[in-house]
C-alpha cells in the first residue's frame, strides 16, 4: 500500500546493477510482462515486497511479548542455558 502526502509522482534515479542482477530482472520482467521494458515496474514490485516483509519482521521483533513463567521455570531455563553454553 503506497502512502502519498500531496501528489504522488514517480522519481527518476540511476541504479547501477551488477550483470547477474540485471539478467535476473530482465528474465523476471519477461516472465511477468512479456517484455524486458518493464524493469522499473518489476524492480518497484520486488522492492515493495522485500521492504514490506522487513517491516513486518521488525514489528514482530519489537512487539510486546507476554509469557507467564514461574520463578522455578525461569531458574531451570537459566541452568539449562548455562549447561549448553559451557558445553561449547
Amino acid at each position: 500500500m503506497r502512502r502519498c502526502f500531496g501528489a504522488c509522482m514517480p522519481k527518476r534515479t540511476t541504479v547501477i546493477l551488477e550483470d547477474d542482477i540485471y539478467e535476473r530482472l530482465v528474465k523476471e520482467s519477461i516472465r511477468r510482462y512479456g517484455t524486458a521494458r518493464a524493469l522499473s515496474k518489476v524492480l518497484n514490485e520486488l522492492l515493495r515486497e522485500s521492504l514490506s516483509g522487513e517491516s513486518e519482521l521488525i514489528q514482530l521483533i519489537y512487539s510486546e511479548k507476554l509469557a507467564e513463567v514461574s520463578q522455578e521455570e525461569f531458574e531451570e531455563f537459566r541452568r539449562e542455558l548455562s549447561r549448553r553454553l559451557e558445553g561449547r
